[in-house]
């Protein structure tokens, strides 16, 4: 059998090299053949991805629940869970080749981890010049925090809590922060949060020192105990914005004591959707660039915790899986 990337020489087609999950807790980098690019494609060479620490685990422990199989594809997404699978949502990259106007252009795409693609111009939203190609890894965070925030109808003056530091909660917060007059405490088990909230403009407390009677409460820690203390957080008739994905899991909910009593609301936000708040006006594209642009903010960097090069990724990934930190990106 022909090597895909022998054959791809062979024929004068583009070649290129992509990470596949393949059993679990491995992964292997695969070559592959480009497909041709149309007049409204753009082929794109990867300087960063990003790897998301939660999701991504799942998808290398082979732990996809199979009633999620379709709803977790990512896109341009090859191969099907549990494995073989192509898998990621956190490419930047220089366009190329494609349509004038974006070629030599740092762009962002929901894209896997692999080192040259070919997508429609469509699907690539530029990278402000402001914000670097490495932190820009963060938009789809970002947008997930931006969407929660629709979500949740934060204004100015809030009084806010964020349950769960992880990337997303920090940069909910962050988020949070910027509002006029608002007060922002991040929730963690982990007290080293408390100097990277102080760095980025909020208060910090552990769980048994979580302040009460907030206006808007964000739980992003994925367990019981953290959705506990974001309802314990609540003030009267305050909404509790539950961003965490729990799997196949079951969580135990107290809706006990005072979650009658003060009227709360308990809601689910997801970013595959836009906010309904925000839906009449706002496309997938555009609430992209508004991520990318609350990306300039040289702060933000401390989010991205391990580098990678994209040729030791099958060696190293099982190690930062298995251990703890914020964002990790592959180095192209």
């Amino acid at each position: 059998m022909i090597e895909p990337a022998k054959a791809a020489k062979a024929s004068g087609k583009a070649a290129a090299t992509a990470l596949w999950y393949v059993a679990p807790r491995e992964c292997a980098l695969n070559d592959l053949e480009l497909p041709q690019r149309g007049p409204q494609d753009c082929l794109v060479r990867t300087l960063w991805s990003g790897i998301s620490r939660g999701t991504e685990r799942l998808v290398f422990e082979g732990r996809v629940p199979v009633s999620e199989h379709d709803r977790m594809r990512a896109p341009f997404q090859e191969g099907a869970f549990p494995f073989p699978v192509k898998y990621g949502y956190c490419a930047v990259g220089t366009v190329e080749e494609g349509p004038p106007v974006l070629v030599g252009e740092t762009a962002f795409c929901l894209y896997p981890h692999q080192d040259r693609f070919v997508v429609p111009a469509g699907r690539v939203v530029v990278v402000p010049k402001a914000v670097p190609a490495r932190r820009a890894v963060l938009a789809a965070n970002m947008e997930t925090a931006l969407n929660a925030h629709w979500d949740a109808g934060s204004g100015p003056a809030d009084r806010i809590v964020v349950v769960g530091g992880g990337v997303l909660g920090l940069l909910v917060a962050y988020i949070g922060a910027r509002l006029p007059g608002a007060q922002v405490t991040l929730v963690d088990i982990d007290p080293g949060r408390a100097a990277l909230a102080a760095a980025l403009g909020f208060d910090f407390a552990l769980p048994q020192d979580c302040p009460g009677e907030a206006d808007l409460v964000f739980h992003a820690s994925a367990s019981a105990a953290g959705l506990s203390t974001a309802i314990g957080a609540a003030g009267f008739e305050a909404r509790i914005v539950e961003l965490s994905w729990y799997g196949e899991g079951v969580v135990a909910v107290p809706l006990g004591g005072a979650f009658h009593s003060k009227r709360l609301q308990l809601v689910s936000s997801q970013v595959g959707q836009v906010s309904p708040s925000r839906r009449p006006r706002f496309d997938y594209a555009r609430r992209t660039q508004a991520a990318l642009s609350l990306l300039a903010d040289a702060r933000l960097d401390a989010l991205i915790t391990d580098e990678i090069a994209f040729t030791e990724a099958p060696e190293r990934l099982p190690a930062l899986f298995a251990g703890a930190g914020l964002t990790a990106v592959l180095r192209y």
